[in-house]
């Protein structure tokens, strides 16, 4: 796994795995949270966008699988 550098007042870090497609997302408030069969160009979107926080709620939340 691993972390995609990421700059973003909600999200602290981001752990990508590009061969099963997991993504873990630990927020600056504590939570923790892991998708899975995410596509890496959506993972590296999200890093890349103006607001990778609100990309994360528009286009991962609601999109993949949430295991954790």
């Amino acid at each position: 796994m691993k972390e995609l550098p990421v700059s973003s007042r909600i999200i602290k870090s981001v752990f990508f795995h590009p061969d099963d497609g997991r993504l873990y997302i630990r927020f600056r408030n504590g939570e923790e949270r892991l998708f899975t069969g995410v596509p890496e160009e959506a993972a590296l979107a999200m890093v890349a966008a103006s607001s990778p926080g609100q990309h994360y709620i528009e286009h991962i939340r609601t999109r993949f699988e949430r295991v954790a």
